[in-house]
């Protein structure tokens, strides 16, 4: 029997499962991500803009923290946003030494409509599977919920 081999009766290698969940699941989110209202834009950048649409502005610190970027890289994908005017910087109310970033409205749409296009990608890959994978894929998504919020 080799390493990869499980008797029916029982569980399988944790390791295993792990290493599947993490292929399957980066395969759907390449997937999904390819999915975008802006071709040219890098996952970097969108994580930006979708970052300010849920949470609101923020300073260029609180996104490079967010983002686990160092503050040079995070100022190189703001230029680059701003330049395309799908945000803006404005001098902070409290403290004028920082820059608040916020989405503008073009740069809201490039959200939506991406997370429109995703939406509507995945809705039509669910509609290719049975109602009983669907129902599978429902409790899965719970289950990765908790996981990652743990």
């Amino acid at each position: 029997m080799t390493a990869s081999t499980t008797p029916p009766d029982s569980t399988p290698d944790l390791g295993s499962a792990a290493s599947d969940l993490r292929m399957a699941t980066f395969r759907l989110a390449r997937r999904l991500r390819a999915q975008r209202a802006v071709d040219s834009m890098s996952d970097g950048q969108f994580a930006v803009l979708a970052a300010l649409k849920m949470h609101g502005p923020h300073t260029l610190s609180e996104l490079a923290a967010r983002e686990r970027v160092t503050a040079p890289s995070m100022n190189r994908t703001v230029n680059s946003l701003e330049e395309a005017q799908l945000l803006s910087r404005t001098p902070s109310d409290d403290d004028r030494r920082k820059i608040v970033v916020a989405l503008t409205d073009e740069g809201r749409a490039v959200v939506e409509e991406t997370a429109r296009r995703r939406d509507a990608w995945l809705e039509s890959a669910l509609g290719e599977v049975s109602e009983p994978e669907r129902e599978t894929l429902a409790r899965a998504a719970e289950i990765m919920r908790r996981m990652a919020d743990r």
